[in-house]
């Protein structure tokens, strides 16, 4: 019997990982996990002993170390690598090096030069505007002269108050930073020279660069985003969908997600919600065909409680809420969407055999992330062992989760408590969050720490925001 065409070196851990092993072996191709010693209990191991071979297991030191992970790549055999989410995700260095090494790699994700393209928050912000695509309002370049950094400044809170907002607010960013990290909020602009020179010291002691970026603060807006899948050839682009990715934790990290991203159909919104989705997916199908975008990708958006879009920034690549999408879409002849067997199938060098017109999006699909945290305290992680972890089957219900189902398992303190994705579909928003809901509430979740404190979770938080899902 004649081998796989391809072996692909999964760069990630946990769920996604299992996701992508599993779009292996539905494409026919082998697959090769990597593992920490933190990580030895998690369900991705256990999905690599039992359906690989001999060349699918790998323990190394750290998922951070590009070294460790291509010599993996060559013990393996392997002839790609899917960097999954976070870590090397959107690393155009690591993307590039997979390239042009010796024993080049396939990178299952944007080439390296489109990347680095759109992972510039200011590139972005320029090609956007080139191409009439609303931004929000500040610098495009990165600003090193004091005087003309006050002066843009004073321009956004006249602005502002131009706008009739009860009080401004302007947000300085070290331009070369990234995942929040060197930003300040300013709502005077007698301070705001302090904190620019703040911002700028500190992005010349971390990134080497003291440039800085200036925007307009917009308040209460939603977090929407675009989900664009493109072939490799860079010549074809499509989108699955809006998300409304607006519930969020006190540090901005999403809890709840739902495809689409507004339901005009059966919620009022005070602009026209309809045309606010077709706005934002025909700009971000735009800057995908002007820079040949090749892969999976997602244009982020904020919207203002005027309907108003301004794009935020492209992630350049998969993402944590991936499956919401595929939730409520379908395409002739294929039972279900699963977009990450998709990437991993155009990143192989699959054609789109399908056009816009043929994928239908219907329904709504609710993504829930079960974390042991506590909510009510500031989302501080917990720590401790899980002893049960069950829910009931649902034709309507989908869980990704790293947990295993036959033994305890204790959450590595290295990353983030995540413990599961669960994506709910319904026919309706009201259907769909009533199956949230019942899931929640039959979901049996119970754990203990060292103390022999049980666990703390956020399925009450997930509870009490399903029931103002989408509204705005």
């Amino acid at each position: 019997m004649m081998g796989s065409e391809h072996r692909v070196l999964i760069a990630n851990r946990g769920e996604i990982a299992i996701r992508i092993a599993k779009a292996c072996i539905s494409l026919g191709h082998d697959f090769a996990c990597i593992h920490t010693a933190g990580d030895s209990e998690s369900g991705h191991v256990d999905f690599a002993k039992r359906h690989g071979d001999a060349r699918s297991l790998y323990r190394i030191s750290s998922y951070h170390d590009a070294n460790e992970i291509f010599s993996v790549a060559d013990h393996s055999g392997a002839t790609a690598i899917h960097p999954g989410y976070g870590f090397f995700a959107e690393d155009f260095r690591f993307a590039r090096r997979a390239a042009e090494r010796d024993r080049p790699l396939i990178f299952i994700g944007p080439s390296w030069w489109v990347v680095r393209e759109l992972g510039d928050k200011i590139n972005t912000k320029r090609l956007a505007r080139s191409l009439n695509v609303p931004t929000v309002p500040g610098s495009d370049r990165p600003i090193y002269d004091e005087i003309e950094a006050v002066e843009l400044a004073k321009s956004l809170f006249s602005f502002q108050k131009e706008q009739g907002f009860d009080s401004a607010s302007v947000m300085v960013k070290a331009s070369a930073g990234g995942g929040g990290m060197g930003i300040e909020e300013v709502v005077d602009l007698d301070e705001f020279r302090s904190v620019y020179r703040r911002i700028r010291n500190y992005a010349k002691r971390l990134f080497n660069d003291e440039g800085v970026l200036i925007e307009q603060r917009i308040f209460g807006f939603n977090h929407l985003e675009v989900q664009v899948v493109a072939e490799k050839t860079g010549k074809k682009q499509v989108h699955f969908g809006t998300r409304n990715c607006s519930i969020q934790s006190s540090g901005n990290q999403k809890r709840v997600e739902v495809a689409p991203g507004f339901v005009p159909g059966e919620l009022h919104y005070l602009f026209d919600a309809a045309a606010v989705l077709e706005s934002i997916t025909n700009h971000s199908l735009a800057m995908a065909r002007e820079v040949s975008y090749d892969s999976l990708g997602t244009w982020e958006w904020i919207v203002t409680p005027r309907g108003e879009p301004f794009l935020m920034e492209v992630n350049t690549r998969i993402q944590v809420e991936n499956g919401v999408s595929a939730a409520i879409s379908s395409i002739p002849g294929r039972e279900e969407v699963d977009i990450v067997r998709e990437q991993v199938r155009l990143g192989l060098g699959g054609r789109l055999s399908y056009d816009q017109k043929d994928i239908a999006l219907s329904g709504v699909g609710i993504e829930y992330r079960i974390i042991a945290e506590a909510p009510e305290d500031n989302f501080a992680p917990w720590v401790g062992t899980i002893t049960d972890f069950r829910w009931q089957e649902r034709p309507w219900l989908k869980v990704h989760t790293q947990v295993p189902s036959d033994r305890d398992y204790t959450i590595p303190t290295d990353f983030d408590p995540n413990l599961a994705l669960a994506i709910v579909r319904g026919d309706n928003l009201s259907e769909a969050k009533a199956r949230g809901l019942e899931f929640l509430d039959s979901l049996v979740l119970e754990g203990r720490n060292t103390a022999g404190e049980s666990l703390k979770s956020n399925i009450a938080y997930l509870r009490e925001k399903t029931d103002v899902i989408l509204e705005f």
